[in-house]
Order: structure tokens, then sequence, then C-alpha cells
């Protein structure tokens, strides 16, 4: 992992993409609340800088804290630069930090190819086994369960049914107790993707 105060290239990029007006911690949930101007200049901004940013330059932020990765995924993800998913995939399945796995997850929902499919569901193979980690499954399984009804497949059966792994997870993590319904996850996926989708048209 790459670190902004010991690279000056990943430095330089962050300051250009990464930090203005804290941008990263608005590329999430947080852009659902926001609402006329601000909604429309934050839009703007990101759709101009997933124009110019190049391949290489997407590279580096992708190596560093989850800050950079989750900006880079999110400009991956209006530029719609496909050739980035196994890359992503990569990153979503190592989980080496946090704060990431939504960006990822909203890529590849919006990307939406069966190919999407395999690599949400090989996230969800692994970690659905892991009671004790608390990481993306929620939205990995919305944006899987969002892939399933625009490809009109069925990749999520395997985990919601009786015996599936989700159900099992959920029983064993106490920490979902109160969140147990993929369609809650759906709906974000959903949203954010719609907004993914309008600021890819106003290109």
């Amino acid at each position: 992992m790459r670190h902004a105060h010991e690279n000056a290239e990943l430095l330089a990029l962050v300051r250009r993409y990464v930090a203005p007006e804290r941008r990263y911690l608005k590329l999430g949930g947080g852009l659902l609340r926001m609402q006329g101007p601000e909604h429309d200049r934050f839009a703007r901004a990101l759709r101009e800088d997933a124009e110019l940013i190049t391949p290489h330059e997407i590279c580096t932020p992708l190596e560093g804290g989850w800050r950079e990765r989750r900006t880079a995924a999110w400009l991956i993800a209006v530029s719609h630069r496909t050739e980035f998913r196994e890359r992503l995939g990569e990153l979503l399945l190592a989980s080496e930090v946090c704060c990431a796995g939504l960006a990822y997850c909203v890529t590849l929902a919006g990307f939406g190819t069966p190919r999407d499919a395999d690599l949400l569901a090989a996230y969800l193979e692994r970690y659905l086994r892991r009671p004790d980690l608390a990481y993306d499954q929620t939205v990995v399984m919305g944006a899987l369960v969002f892939i399933d009804l625009n490809l009109g497949s069925d990749r999520t059966a395997p985990f919601l049914g009786p015996d599936g792994l989700w159900q099992t997870w959920l029983q064993d993590a106490p920490h979902m107790e109160h969140m147990t319904n993929p369609a809650t996850y759906l709906s974000l996926i959903r949203r954010l993707c719609a907004f993914v989708a309008e600021c890819a048209e106003a290109r």
C-alpha cells in the first residue's frame, strides 16, 4: 500500500482528485442527501474529473488508502472504465482497507455483466463464511441482487436459500441482528447507480 505522505505522485493525485472539498467523504450514502445546486455542482465536478483522469493516474490511487481507493472506484464508475473490473474485484476480495467496499460494489453493479456477478459471488463465498467479520457482505449482496434483476439471472439463489450462506451468516453474526433484508442494500445500490448513470448521461 502506498501512502500519500511518502509518495509525491500519489500526493499530487490526492490533492487533485480526492481531497478537494473532502470529496472522499461524500462518495457513498452522503450523495443521497445532496439536493439542488450542491448536488449538481458535485456531480459536474465528479464527471469532469472522471473524464480527465488518465488510466495510469487511476492505477496509482488504487494502491493507496481507503480515501484514494474509494475515490478512484467512483471515477472508474462514472467513466465506465470496464478495463478496471478485475482490479476492483481483486481489491474487494482482499478487503485490505475499510470504507472502500461500497464504491467497488457500485462500480461492479454499474458494469452489470455476468463477470461482475462472478466477482461479487466470489466475495460472498469467502466472507459469508466469516461471521466474525462485519465487512461488506451486505452491500455486496445488494449489488449481486441488482445485477440479477437487470440480467434476469439468479446468482443470489445459492446464498439466499433456507440453508444458504446468507442465513447462516446472519444467525452467527450478532452484529447483524437488525440488518437482515437484502432489499435494504439493493435500494442503496440502485440509488447510487442511478447517480452514476446521471453523471454519465451528462457527459
